[in-house]
This record gives C-alpha cells, structure tokens and sequence, in this order.
C-alpha cells in the first residue's frame, strides 16, 4: 500500500476494511470473532476498540494455514470456524450465509469463483470423472494444466471444528513459498471422507482483496455504484449515479432527490421529498420532509425539520437544530443553536451558542459574539425580533420579544420588548479631509 496505515485500516467508503469485515460478521451472530493480526503490531486492535473481540498475533507470518493455528486454542472442538480475510472487504451476507448452509460437523465449505483471467489465485481441482473437489493447488505450485482451470480459491471456507484441530498440526511447508497453506486441509478432507461443497457468490467483486491503492479505489467505484443502484430501486432520484459518495449510511423516503457530487458521512436520513443539491457535504444529519439543501452546502450532527430552505454555500455545524420553514441562506454559519419554526438568516452571518425564537429576521452581517477568549456564551433571541444588518450581539444576552434593532448596532446588554434598540457612534464629517495619493515610483 506504500504507507505506514496497515493495510486493514486503510477506508472504503469511509469506514476502515477490516471493519467491513467484523460488521459481516457481527450480522451472523457467531460465538466468537478472532482477529489474527501480524503488519501493524498493536495499531489494528487499538484502532478497532472492540473488547469482545478476541485478538490473536501472528509473529512471524508464514502463510494462512500458520495464521488459523495462532487462533486454534480460542476455537471449540465442535461447531464450525468461517474464516474471512480482513482485506476482503464487500463479501455479502447473503453469500455467507449461503456457504454456511452447505457445510456441517461432516462437509468442509468453500467459496468459490470462476474468473476470465484467474492468475495469481489457487486453482480448485476436481476429480475429472465424478467433478467432486479434490484439492486446491497454489498458482506457484501448479502444473500447466492446473494453471488452465478458471475455478480459483477465495480463500473464504468453513471447517468443521471436529477434524480442523487435527488438519491444522498437520499441515507442512514443502512448497515454493515455504509456507503453511490453510488450502492444504481441502485434500486432507478428501483422504478422511470428508465431503467438500463449494458455492459462488453472485458477483466476483465480493471476493476481491486489496493489496494496492489502485485495487482499492477500484473497490471503492464499485462500492459506490451498488449503492447508487439501490438507491435508485428505491425511488431515489440522483443526477448522476456515478457522482454520489456514500461514506456510512444513507436512509431516503419518497421522491428524494439528490445532484451531483454530494457527499454522505456517517448516519443521514432523508425524509420524503428533500432535495440536496449539488457538491453538498452531510454527516451525521437528519433532514425532515420538504426541505431543501442548496448547492455547497455543509452540514454535520444537526437535525434539520421539515420545509427549510439552507444555502448555498451555508454551514450547519455540530449540536445545530432547525425547527420548520427556516431559512438559513448563503454564507451563513450556525453552529450548537436551536432555530424556532420561521426564522430567517439569508445572509453572510455567523449565529454560535444561540436560541432563537419563531420567525425572527436576522439581517445580513449579524454575529453572536460567543467568545471571550475563555468561555463560550449564548445569546437568547426572542419570538418576533427583527435584527437590522451588520448587527454584533456580545453574549451574554438576551433580546426581548418583539423587538428591533437597528443596523449597525453592537449590544451589549438585554433589550426590552416591542421596542427598537440601536448602539451607533454619531455620525461626524471631517472638514478638509483628502483621501491619501498613491505615490508614483519615482516618488518613492
């Protein structure tokens, strides 16, 4: 991969590869998921945090067969061992689950998949007069007629915990790699009677690993466009399915429409009819019925209610609540403030550690001061206000009900209802005053 990341840490679609992986897994309800891990020492289980896993180093790392026996003390005697591969990243459930139901405590299960060009992967031998597996064999080990067969090894397998004890001391190292192939237990369960089962997932994406950033950003397309395809079955419009990134989960109800080049982090819902325009960033945000998200618009840990209008160009910033109908307009930021229903801020203003009261007008240019330097403040704006442009509010501070203050004011202390407030020096023409000549070059 060319970077100090470990491999399985490196993101798809925003969220770490390995725990694509643990997530697939979780979803079956195992007794147990054991992580062996080797490149990045310590780095990968801190990056994971997950106590209930069980983690299990393998030092030195001399192939997937010397991998499972690092785990074989944490797996039961009976039952049955999945083994997935942590840079494998987009195996679905259903195909898991499929491979599952063809394995028992007497049948070993592999998944398998046929491939124009299969190099590079080992080949699934089968005996040619009943077709029945036989082995699987390692492209640097194959004959050239081995190196013909299209069916390849995921490497994606299930074992019966009752034989894999024994299988896994048994294994040897007699190849070209010098190293203990997990692969070889297929023959073995041949020579003990063991029945050997394969499935195919429905697409070979599934099974496809990483090993290159340009493996990854192929998976990443390829991630991005079955999520677009479900979108779209699901009654989504989107401008252009090729220009739609979703880095978590995205949840739309009806009629939602979506232009190009947006972005979605973490957990977003849109309800029914909400139109996100283009190049708009959301993340961690909840978007009720009828509103509309203009284009460059940025938006994270904030709920946004129904029929509001924001951007373009605005920015909706963590522990940020909008009530309906409000309208927060083009380079305006709000930032941990609740919005009653109605309000407007349309213009080029900075509103921080506020609440703001039913349709309130906030003219262009407005500020909360929040910050002393130290602590943060909050400014209290009633029901009813009408707050003149170029306005700065020096929090703490209240604003009565009703009231309104005149452009260009700076408040500093609270305003009484129903009545205008304004705070401006007097205006004062100097007599003589010449503006200053800029100076030739051969002046200075």
């Amino acid at each position: 991969m060319n970077s100090a990341l470990p491999k399985v840490l490196h993101p798809l679609a925003g969220k770490p590869l390995l725990t694509h992986v643990l997530d697939t897994a979780r979803a079956l309800s195992p007794r147990r998921i054991c992580v062996v891990y080797g490149h990045g020492g310590e780095a990968v289980p801190q990056a994971m945090g997950d106590p209930a896993l069980t983690w299990v180093q393998q030092m030195p790392q001399l192939g997937t067969g010397h991998a499972l026996m690092q785990a074989l003390p944490h797996l039961d005697k009976h039952g049955m061992t999945l083994v997935l591969y942590g840079d494998v990243p987009l195996t679905s459930i259903e195909t898991l689950k499929k491979l599952i139901a063809i394995a028992g405590e007497k049948t070993l299960g592999l998944l398998t998949v046929e491939l124009v060009d299969p190099s590079g992967y080992g080949r699934i031998v089968r005996n040619s007069v009943t077709t029945k597996i036989a082995a699987i064999v390692e492209e640097k080990d194959a004959s050239p007629s081995q190196r013909e067969i299209r069916e390849i090894n995921t490497g994606i397998m299930v074992i019966p915990n009752q034989y894999l004890h024994d299988w896994l001391h048994k294994l040897e190292n007699n190849n070209v790699q010098k190293e203990y192939y997990l692969t070889d237990i297929v023959a073995m369960a041949v020579r003990d009677g063991v029945h050997v089962e394969a499935t195919q997932p429905d697409y070979a994406w599934e099974t496809v690993g990483v090993n290159s950033k340009a493996q990854l950003a192929a998976l990443e397309h390829v991630y991005q466009n079955e999520f677009a395809t479900k979108l779209l079955e699901q009654g989504v419009t989107l401008a252009d399915p090729g220009r739609i990134d979703v880095r978590g989960q995205l949840v739309c109800g009806r009629d939602v429409e979506i232009d190009i080049n947006c972005i979605f982090e973490g957990d977003v819902q849109l309800d029914d009819g909400v139109k996100v325009g283009a190049h708009s960033i959301l993340k961690n945000v909840k978007v009720a019925a009828g509103s509309v998200i203009a284009p460059f618009s940025l938006i994270e840990a904030a709920e946004i209610g129904k029929n509001c209008r924001i951007g373009p160009y605005a920015r909706i910033r963590p522990g940020t609540r909008l009530a309906d109908e409000v309208h927060i307009g083009n380079f305006v930021e709000v930032k941990n403030s609740a919005i009653a229903a109605g309000s407007k801020a349309n213009h080029l203003s900075y509103i921080g550690d506020a609440v703001v009261g039913k349709n309130v007008n906030v003219g262009a240019g407005t500020i909360t001061c929040n910050y002393d330097g130290a602590n943060k403040h909050q400014t209290i704006i009633e029901d009813n206000v009408f707050v003149g442009s170029d306005t700065q509010f020096i929090a703490p501070v209240t604003v009565g009900q009703g009231s309104t203050i005149g452009a260009g004011s700076t408040i500093t202390r609270d305003t009484p209802p129903e009545q205008l407030t304004l705070s401006r020096a007097r205006q004062t023409t100097i007599e003589g005053w010449q503006r200053p000549v800029k100076k030739s070059k051969a002046d200075k």
